[in-house]
């Protein structure tokens, strides 16, 4: 069962996100990360089998302070209605009019 967990990571430097971002991604059983709330200074993982304690420590040794948000299942997305599709009759044929070459291309001889 796949879960997402959101870590609040104080950020300073465009380096330290990236590497912030590095080290979530390279937990065994991430799916994806990415940043989330109003500042960019939450990251957001989903994945199977990932342990938030492994995932908040390791950023609090390379990054800095880390705060735990939540961990929680993934909501499952919900299916737009399908829009109907427009049916072509085959034996309907299509012309295109040609208005020719130009003046310039024919050759007399």
């Amino acid at each position: 069962m796949q879960q997402k967990i959101v870590v609040k990571v104080s950020m300073d430097s465009d380096k330290k996100t990236r590497k912030a971002l590095k080290i979530a991604v390279s937990i065994s059983g991430v799916v994806s990360a990415s940043f989330v709330g109003s500042d960019k200074d939450q990251i957001a993982v989903t994945g199977d089998g990932i342990d938030s304690v492994e995932l908040t420590t390791l950023l609090r040794k390379k990054v800095g302070y880390t705060e735990l948000l939540s961990v929680g299942p993934v909501e499952a997305k919900k299916e737009e209605p399908k829009k109907p599709t427009v049916q072509v009759d085959p034996s309907y044929q299509y012309y295109y009019q040609s208005y020719g070459l130009p003046y310039y291309y024919s050759y007399y001889y």
